[in-house]
This record gives C-alpha cells, sequence and structure tokens, in this order.
C-alpha cells in the first residue's frame, strides 16, 4: 500500500524526526524495489548514484488532488515561484528561474512528461492518471545537458497493460471545485501485442479569491482540461515501440496579488494564465543488435501560452482622484521536436574483460518560440497636474538548435564495487530577432559529465560519491538595458555528492541519505529594477555573471511499514545557498542567501490502513523562510501546512474526504518589492498567497 517514496538520495529516517519506537514489526508489509525510469537505463534506485524522489501513483492519488504543485512540498529541496497562477518555474537546492517575461528562453531545471520537454513551461502538469514523478536532483550534465543544471523533474503517466481495466473519479470541494476524470485500457488484439490506455479529466474551480471591485469570485478560476494517449506495440520478441500523446488546457485565471496582501482583490482588468499543449513522443526498444540494443525517442509538442494581468492591481477608485490604469499582454507560442538515439551494450556485449557496460548515444532539439508583449497605462496626478500615457509592444522570434553526445562507462571494480563515468559534449546555436530591431545569434559549445563510485555493502546498504560537472548555455538580454549588460556568458557547477541507501527491519524500513557541496562558477544571476518610478510596466529583468555561488547541504529520505496497517514516512531537506561573490550597483550580496533557497523543507506523515477497507492518513510539510528575489532583501515567512483524508477502499470502489491546509495558514510563494501606489509610489512588498483551507470528496470507481 502506498510504496511510494523513493529514495534515492538521501534520507534520514524517521528516528532523526522523532518518530518514536522504531521497532519492525513481524507482519511488516517489504517495501517494493523502487525503479528509476528517467536514468538512461531503467534501474533501481538503490544503484543510481545520485539523489532522486520517486513518488508512486498511489502516493500522487492519495496526498494531491489536482495538480504538480500539491506535490512540491514533499519533495526535499524542491521549491517553486508562484509567479504565475500554477507552477511553471521551479528551483532544487536554490538552482532554477523565478520567472521569464521576455523571449530567449533559458532554463534550469528540464521537466519532461512522458519523454516531452516542457521545460519552463510545466504549467500542464496535472496529475490524473500519472504513474509516478521522479525528482533528480543535482546536474544532469551527462544525462540532459543544458536544460537540466540544477536537476530534472520527470513525469510519466500510466502505462497500458495485458488486462482491461479503467476507472471513473468524481471530485467535489470547496471553492466550488468539481472535477470528472476517467481512464481505461487494456489489449487490442488477441496476442495482447498491442496494449492502449486512455484517459481524460476535466477540472474547475474558483480559484481561493474575491474581487471585491467587479463583485466576483471567480477571477482566478481553474479551468483545467488533460487528456492523454499511451499505446505499446511488441510486434516481435526483440522490438517495442511506446507511443505517448498528450493535451493539456490550462484556461486559469490571474488575478492573484491584492494591495493588502490578501485575498480580497481590487483589479479592473484581472488577467489570464493559460497554457494550451499538445505533443507526443514515440521511442523505439530494439534488442536484435548483437551485443547491444538500441533505443530511438522522437518527441514534438506545441504549445500556446497566455500570460495577462492588471499591472497596478487596483481600479479608479484605488487612486482617485490619481487616474492609473496599466495592464501587461503577453502571448508566447513554443515548439520543440527532438530525437535522441541511444545505442548501449547488453550483458553479453560488456568490454574491457567482461567489465564495463557502456552507452553512448547522440541527441538534437529544434525550438521555436514566438513572443508578442503589450503594456498599455495611463497616467494623470492632477495635484501637479502631470500625465503620462503608455502603449508599447515588442514582438520577437526565436529558434534554438541544441546538438549533443554523450557516452557513459560503467565499470565493475570486483563484486560489490562500480565505477561510473558520463560525458556529454553539446553545441547550442540560436538565432533571436525581434521589432526593436534587434538580432543575436550566439553559439557555443559546452561539456558535462560526472565520476562515481559506488559500493555495495551487503545486499541492504549502499554507499555513493559523485563528481559532476553540469552546464547552463550564456544568452543575451532584451529590451531597455545598457550596451555592457546586453549578453551574459555560460554558467557551470561543479558538485560533490555522498550518501548512502539502505533497507532494514527485513525490508520494512528505508533510511536513505546523501550530502552535497556545490559551487557555481560565472552563476547567471536574474535581477531586476523598475525604469520609470509611477510606471509598474517598466519593471524590468536582466541577467548578469556577476556572481560565483556556493551551495551545501543534504537531504534525508525515510519510509516505514511498521505493520500491514500502519506506514510512516519522513523527509528532510537542508540548505544553505549563497552568494560568494556579488556586488550590484546598489548593494553588496556577497554571503547572502540566493533567492527561493530555504535553509530546510520537511514533510511527515502517517497512513492507517485496515483490511477491512477504512484508511487515514495525515501530511505535514513545512518550509523555512527565503528570499523572494536578488534584487531586494524582502523574506517570506516560515510555514507549515497540514492535510488530512479518511475513507472507505473496497474491492472495486473508494471514497475518500480530505481536507487541505486545515489550520487555513496564509503563506507566500511569490513576493516583489516595488512602488506601486500613487502619488508616492513607496517601495512595498507585495506577496501572492498559497491555497487557503479547502474541503472536498473523492469518489472513485474502479472496472
Amino acid at each position: 500500500m502506498l510504496k511510494h517514496f523513493t529514495s534515492s538520495g538521501f534520507a534520514v529516517g524517521l528516528v532523526v524526526l522523532g518518530w518514536p519506537c522504531i521497532v519492525a514489526a513481524d507482519d511488516g508489509t517489504p517495501l517494493d524495489e523502487i525503479v528509476v525510469t528517467a536514468d538512461f537505463r531503467e534501474r533501481p534506485s538503490a544503484e543510481l548514484p545520485s539523489s532522486v524522489t520517486v513518488l508512486d501513483s498511489e502516493f500522487i492519488s492519495e496526498t494531491a488532488v489536482q495538480h504538480f504543485e500539491e506535490l512540491i512540498n514533499v519533495i526535499p529541496n524542491l521549491n517553486w515561484s508562484g509567479d504565475g497562477h500554477r507552477p511553471r518555474y521551479f528551483q532544487i537546492r536554490g538552482v532554477g528561474e523565478l520567472e521569464q517575461y521576455q523571449g530567449a528562453p533559458n532554463p534550469s531545471i528540464g521537466f519532461i512528461i512522458d519523454d516531452i520537454d516542457f521545460s519552463g513551461i510545466g504549467t500542464v502538469a496535472t496529475i490524473f492518471d500519472i504513474e509516478s514523478v521522479e525528482v533528480l536532483r543535482g546536474s544532469q550534465g551527462s544525462r540532459y545537458g543544458a536544460n537540466a543544471l540544477g536537476g530534472l523533474i520527470y513525469i510519466r503517466s500510466r502505462a497500458p497493460t495485458e488486462t482491461y481495466d479503467g476507472r471513473v473519479e468524481v471530485t467535489i470541494g470547496g471553492d466550488d471545485a468539481f472535477s470528472l476524470g476517467a481512464a481505461a485500457g487494456g489489449p487490442l488484439n488477441d496476442r495482447k501485442t498491442v496494449l492502449f490506455r486512455i484517459s481524460g479529466q476535466q477540472y474547475q474551480s474558483n480559484g481561493f479569491r474575491y474581487n471585491s471591485y467587479l463583485d466576483r469570485d471567480d477571477t482566478n478560476r481553474r479551468d483545467e482540461t488533460s487528456a492523454r494517449l499511451r499505446l505499446s506495440w511488441q510486434p516481435s520478441e526483440s522490438l517495442e515501440l511506446n507511443l505517448a500523446a498528450l493535451y493539456g488546457n490550462i484556461a486559469d485565471g490571474y488575478d492573484a496579488f491584492a494591495l493588502d496582501n490578501g485575498y480580497q482583490t481590487l483589479s479592473d482588468h484581472p488577467g489570464i494564465d493559460t497554457q494550451e499543449s499538445s505533443g507526443a513522443s514515440l521511442r523505439l526498444d530494439w534488442d536484435g543488435l548483437d551485443g547491444a540494443t538500441l533505443a530511438a525517442i522522437t518527441a514534438v509538442a506545441s504549445s500556446d501560452i497566455a500570460v495577462n494581468f492588471d499591472a497596478d492591481w487596483g481600479n479608479p477608485d484605488s487612486w482617485a482622484p490619481v487616474t492609473y490604469d496599466y495592464v501587461s499582454l503577453n502571448h508566447r507560442e513554443r515548439r520543440t521536436l527532438s530525437q535522441e538515439l541511444r545505442l548501449a551494450s547488453d550483458d553479453s556485449g560488456r568490454i574491457f574483460s567482461d567489465t564495463t557496460h557502456w552507452l553512448a548515444g547522440l541527441y538534437w532539439q529544434r525550438m521555436d518560440e514566438d513572443l508578442l508583449t503589450v503594456n498599455l497605462g495611463e497616467y494623470y496626478d492632477p495635484f501637479y497636474d502631470y500625465a503620462d500615457s503608455l502603449a508599447d509592444s515588442l514582438g520577437s522570434e526565436y529558434s534554438a538548435n541544441n546538438i549533443a553526445l554523450f557516452g557513459q562507462l560503467d565499470v565493475e571494480l570486483g563484486d560489490s564495487t562500480r565505477l561510473g563515468a558520463g560525458l556529454r559534449i553539446e553545441k547550442r546555436t540560436t538565432d533571436y530577432v525581434d521589432t526593436t530591431a534587434l538580432r543575436a545569434d550566439p553559439e557555443e559549445t559546452m561539456w558535462g559529465g560526472e565520476l562515481s563510485l559506488t559500493h555495495e555493502h551487503d545486499e541492504n546498504l549502499t554507499s555513493f560519491v559523485t563528481l559532476s560537472k553540469g552546464y547552463k548555455a550564456g544568452g543575451f538580454n532584451l529590451g531597455m538595458v545598457p550596451s555592457e549588460d546586453r549578453e551574459f556568458g555560460e554558467e557551470n557547477l561543479w558538485t560533490l555528492e555522498a550518501g548512502v541507501k539502505s533497507f532494514l527491519f527485513d525490508n520494512t524500513l528505508s533510511l536513505n541519505a546523501a550530502a552535497f557541496a556545490s559551487r557555481r562558477v560565472d552563476q547567471q544571476v536574474r535581477t531586476s529594477t523598475q525604469l520609470i518610478p509611477g510606471d509598474p510596466a517598466s519593471f524590468i529583468f536582466y541577467t548578469d555573471n556577476a556572481a560565483r555561488g556556493e551551495s551545501w547541504g543534504l537531504e534525508m529520505e525515510s519510509r516505514w511499514y511498521a505493520t500491514d496497517a500502519w506506514e510512516f514516512y519522513a523527509s528532510v531537506g537542508m540548505l544553505r545557498a549563497t552568494f560568494d561573490d556579488f556586488v550590484t550597483p546598489s548593494a553588496d550580496l556577497s554571503g547572502r542567501d540566493q533567492a527561493h533557497a530555504p535553509h530546510y523543507t520537511l514533510a511527515a506523515g502517517m497512513v492507517w490502513r485496515s483490511a477491512t477497507g477504512p484508511f487515514a492518513r495525515i501530511d505535514v510539510t513545512a518550509v523555512d523562510r527565503y528570499y523572494f528575489d536578488v534584487s531586494h532583501d524582502q523574506q517570506s515567512s516560515p510555514y507549515q501546512l497540514l492535510h488530512a483524508s479518511a475513507g472507505y477502499q473496497a474491492e472495486s470502489w473508494s471514497v475518500q474526504l480530505w481536507g487541505r491546509n486545515l489550520l487555513d495558514e496564509e503563506y507566500a510563494v511569490r513576493g516583489f518589492y516595488f512602488g506601486n501606489e500613487p502619488p508616492d509610489f513607496p517601495d512595498t512588498l507585495y506577496i501572492r498567497l498559497g491555497d487557503p483551507r479547502q474541503f472536498g470528496i473523492t469518489f472513485e470507481k474502479g472496472f
């Protein structure tokens, strides 16, 4: 039951967190082996020399209601920026973007759904009929290259099976929440060589805001549709093809910021945050070669994204007698096409006296993105008889081609020790043009890789140490920036990581832990400034290489099946990510914490399941304070969230009553510090709050 928490990486046990009496019961349920699919080769988590979390379908469905957002706090050292309605920008160990308002995307955290790349646009990550979520922490320089400097988030939908099955799920909750989802799958022929699975879901809610000026409770609405198709065809024993296709339409409102930092907004032009995406991937696996297997992965995706918002967050009554009205409209279209080829040895193809597995591959991706931004505004101050207006737009076209060669060796040094070495060389070329007549076409060649040593002390205890180098491409700043700040260079991230992965008490308890230390060389830092006081649309962002950064920390996860009825889990992330050397025109930030890098993230929970059907669970998460941004020193407040559920599980149906944020904690997920209130425009901290308390019921019928 709920066999979920991986533990690749490192985890601390319940003893460390203070859970009482860690003594395995005789009837405890053995833990299942966790397999990581985001690696080059699918392999058990214990064999992967890095820190990784894997959440399985049962944990996902019982812990989250609708979106990946609800799982973030249970994953050590993972944070997100609430810059839009749903998370699309993530930070792992303090590495990651906070926003992207201009063209030329350059993500630090990879985000992949069924082998389709959505890095930097993770809004479509709904979780209905999802098989697993895998989070690989730290640079994935040899596996995923430039888009995974800080780590990778890999989401996999449920695969088809040889047995017909299906389910229907209905959820009703507070905030006028309602969702309906259905999924079905099985064989398409008598030989069961062609399998399918299809699923779809529609979710709606009001979005936890009340706009008192418009007298509406749906200006921050959620309207989210998803559909998925999986096909598997095995024409012969040596050949298998897997097709995954998805469609996501996230048509959410965006009215999340209030002048008093509460849940009651005043905007007269509430915005939208929408993403309509379609994509597909085709994977071919062939083991008909002599001593090797071939994997070929083709993926294509198209996304149409709009983010519009009321830039002054007010209305005529808010500012009277001053006239102050600004809006920002952003429309983005992104298209990606990628091809990956991997040739890997099988057991008969090992080299160097049959001691070494090898892998070699080629990767190519093309991304095209068009962006149109329109800012409109009007300002009039009758006291000073001062008037100003804004009506500008910027259109841009961007394309990037990435081509990479990569390889990996795994050398057996005796019966229990393995040496791993990976290398990736990547060339990136870009082409950018916009309506200001700016043209840029930088290109660069980068490399990354890793060396690892893994030792299996016995069948229940493995330790590892890894040295890795990740990289992120350089780029250029757009808009009104000084010429000396137009371009910025490549960033590199070196990490040394060591950990242990263990199973105790007849495999009923897992205790995994890892420690890491990283150094960011030529660190890219995204900062911001307001060019024109009184003009909120002139709040610009630009990137510089002015900083070096350091980070160190711990990540710990544990899971304990005390009996067949009781399960406990816990995870801890500890992080100190600082600027080693960073001086801006207005401040010296050397030694200061980096943005969105809390010192700790904690999660713990327990589940009770009766053999007769009733069940209950409690989940607690906690996040330390963190700096909202680089351009100011404003911080969030620490917060703790309590979630609980109870229900009944029958053979073919279940019902679950659930509550999220039961203590109704007010907590911030994004913060800006600037002048936005006329006529004096004092610098003020404005925060976006996370979701308040919500109750609901979910009914599921299987067939």
